[in-house]
């Protein structure tokens, strides 16, 4: 019986020294990195806990296990319910005790649709990487892709709105010019050339694309409120450049390969600079969702000045 249960448990390293084990179900065990596909080899200092060679049902129940995929997998199915959550909240009790108009409720509705699509195409790629067909799993890594695209763009469609909300011929431009971003960074990443080598520079330039845009309206709207010194803009710009902060954080983390670099071996299931992403692009999109809230309220408490235009 004690040979059994050790036949079905895998031991995880802590540190150097220290082991426990760890009981998975039948047909699903835990491989190092040697052991795992090609495919699956992004990261040489995570050592150990990858799961491979899955079908689509076990790929679902090791959601149940440790492995170095469980933060990666939790933190955004969490970040999921978070956004949905506060979303339910927001078209119930938060716009319209703002006395919202109809454009802010659908507004809302838009941007945290794009957060939660962000969360769970995260957690079906970290979820499904496992699996043991390969183009499986880099359908699901375009999906992926997408869905951090889809996010970073939700957040300008509530800044956009907000932004400009006093000159509606600029608010419908940049919203269009949005919203078709988002159509397009959708249909273009699920391509199946996506992820081929023939199509690498064109990811770096849709991914730059996607997360310098923001900029543009940004400049825009700080000329259109008389500079840097206005109020309107000393109140809000922080806001943006702590976004922009985060963001830049979680990817020095995410293409620095830091802490685990220093510690191989020693982060393979907590603390790993993947996982630190993961929450910092929670904390992130949070953040900014916090924000939208704060303008919307500042918004419809302060009317437009009777002399704004649309320039």
């Amino acid at each position: 019986m004690q040979q059994k249960l050790l036949r079905s448990a895998h031991y995880i390293e802590l540190g150097s020294y220290q082991y426990w084990p760890v009981l998975l179900p039948r047909g699903i065990r835990l491989y190092t990195y040697e052991q795992i596909p090609v495919f699956l080899r992004d990261n040489p200092y995570i050592t150990d806990g990858y799961r491979a060679y899955l079908p689509s049902r076990l790929c679902l129940r090791s959601l149940f296990i440790l492995s170095n995929e469980s933060v990666n997998i939790w933190s955004h199915l969490l970040g999921f319910l978070l956004f949905f959550t506060l979303g339910i909240r927001d078209l119930t009790v938060v716009l319209p005790a703002a006395r919202a108009a109809r454009e802010d409720f659908v507004i809302c509705a838009v941007c945290l649709f794009c957060f939660q699509v962000c969360m769970l195409c995260s957690v079906g790629y970290h979820l499904f990487c496992c699996h043991r067909s390969e183009k499986t799993s880099r359908r699901w890594m375009a999906l992926d892709y997408a869905g951090i695209s889809i996010g970073i763009l939700g957040c300008y469609v509530s800044g956009v709105f907000y932004a400009f909300y006093c000159s509606k011929y600029w608010r419908q431009v940049y919203l269009i010019t949005v919203l078709a971003m988002i159509l397009a960074v959708f249909f273009v990443q699920i391509h199946p050339n996506y992820l081929t080598q023939q199509w690498r520079r064109l990811r770096s330039i849709i991914f730059c694309s996607v997360s310098g845009y923001g900029i543009i309206p940004t400049i825009h709207w700080v000329s259109l409120n008389g500079g840097i010194g206005a109020a309107i803009v000393q109140e809000f710009a922080p806001r943006v450049v702590v976004m922009y902060f985060i963001a830049a954080v979680a990817f020095l983390f995410y293409i620095s390969k830091v802490p685990e670099r220093y510690f191989p071996g020693q982060l393979n299931y907590l603390g790993s600079s993947h996982q630190i992403w993961h929450i910092l692009a929670v904390v992130m999109l949070y953040w900014w969702h916090q924000s939208a809230v704060y303008i919307m309220q500042y918004r419809h408490s302060k009317p437009c000045p009777e002399h704004s235009v649309d320039l």
